[in-house]
């Protein structure tokens, strides 16, 4: 992912603000019940993960699925898949095994949440609702242009979203967060209809940690900039999540991006070793081919 890239990551404070206020209070109200946690990459793609699938492996998918629980499908921001490819990657993925789709970019960026966009919204629920069990939270990221004078149509979107679908929300214009009383607005929208505030960490937008949870569920896009401070930036988020849990927080979805993403599989090991330890968990730790190559 290249949104947020710096040329000078070790001039940026990387340091996790504390929690918006309202965050809290939203745990409280968790029943913690079902606790999960998902972490996984952005792709599983061979040419932007190479060294990553030992020699010889015929399909990349049912490799990746095995050695990770869950993927953020970012293929599906580009068409509309079929409900047979939709049927594929779930017979080719094991029991647990969740996809955490994009929302076509009809939807979000052409469209830009206009009244017209319903018929592009059914299709695509129609065809990946065959992910079945396998389908976790559906996620729609608005262009960076974006901005709350379009708010009307976010309400819109969001209170005609099936409710039994979970759906997370990734802002990137500026004004969403910096702006007090949009930002309020915002939160009250998301929080009563029970849909994920995304939160991106990305080197050069640290304006979108607003670390506002609005439901129980943290979805996290984790930004690496392929430098060393990946790994200590990696354990501020492992300490915050034990604090989340601590609060009551019901799952955690959390996906590892690199500016070079070949790397992507070697950061997101170091990160499930260090939250298997902090939330008392056991993630089953990926393997690669990587023959010993490190980060940096």
């Amino acid at each position: 992912m290249k949104f947020g890239k710096v040329d000078h990551p070790e001039l940026v404070d990387f340091v996790l603000p504390i929690d918006h206020p309202d965050t809290e209070q939203v745990l409280k109200k968790t029943n913690t019940k079902n606790f999960s946690v998902y972490v996984g990459c952005a792709k599983w793609n061979k040419q932007d993960l190479k060294g990553f699938y030992p020699r010889g492996t015929k399909d990349e998918l049912e490799y990746y699925s095995r050695q990770f629980n869950s993927i953020e499908l970012n293929a599906t921001f580009y068409r509309i898949f079929s409900e047979d490819q939709f049927k594929k990657w779930y017979d080719k993925t094991p029991d647990g095994f969740k996809f955490f789709p994009k929302l076509v970019q009809n939807i979000s960026h052409l469209k830009r949440l206009n009244d017209d966009v319903q018929p592009y919204v059914d299709e695509y629920l129609s065809n990946v609702i065959h992910l079945k069990e396998k389908l976790g939270t559906i996620f729609l990221q608005m262009h960076s242009n974006f901005a709350p004078k379009n708010f009307d149509r976010v309400i819109k979107f969001v209170e005609h979203w099936p409710k039994e679908i979970r759906l997370a929300i990734e802002f990137r214009h500026t004004d969403w967060f910096n702006d007090e009383t949009v930002a309020n607005e915002l939160y009250d929208l998301l929080e009563y209809n029970r849909v994920a505030n995304i939160i991106t960490d990305s080197a050069g937008r640290r304006d979108l940690l607003h670390m506002r949870l609005t439901n129980d569920e943290a979805f996290v896009r984790y930004v690496g900039a392929n430098h060393e401070s990946d790994y200590s930036r990696l354990d501020d988020w492992v300490k915050r999540l034990g604090e989340w849990k601590k609060h009551g927080i019901n799952h955690i979805h959390f996906f590892v991006h690199q500016n070079i993403e070949k790397e992507s599989p070697l950061l997101s090991k170091y990160f499930i070793e260090k939250l298997n330890k902090e939330l008392n968990i056991s993630l089953t730790l990926p393997n690669h081919g990587y023959s010993g190559l490190e980060l940096f």
